[in-house]
């Protein structure tokens, strides 16, 4: 979705809006946005949808040591993300593999507790 389609959709809506006077008085405020890029992720179909995109997320319970994880959703099957964290990795030293950790890693989704895309400009 882009600014453009926002606007349209604003425009139109509006309008619709004025000549079925679907607002006593007139007097309104509409806002129209977009997710994003960054947009949240909070259900199943976001992952099934997301699949191949990179990601930033944080679980309630530590997975391998850790809450916090970013990388590329390689696949979401049966409610369980699986993260390629190598991508992430080349880029930031402090997630440097250690010594015997994988570069993927599986997350059970009732263990997301935040999850956001990482545009990749």
């Amino acid at each position: 979705m882009t600014h453009e389609d926002c606007s349209r959709f604003s425009r139109e809506f509006g309008t619709i809006v004025d000549v079925e006077d679907a607002v006593p008085g007139g007097s309104y405020v509409l806002e129209v946005s977009s997710p994003g890029l960054d947009r949240k992720l909070t259900k199943a179909a976001d992952f099934e949808r997301f699949r191949g995109q990179r990601m930033k997320l944080t679980t309630r319970e530590p997975v391998n040591n850790n809450r916090h994880f970013e990388g590329k959703l390689e696949s979401f099957e049966n409610e369980k993300l699986l993260l390629d964290l190598s991508a992430a990795r080349k880029n930031k030293k402090k997630m440097r593999p250690q010594e015997g950790d994988s570069s993927r890693v599986e997350i059970e989704l009732k263990n997301v507790e935040k999850a956001n895309l990482v545009p990749e400009i």
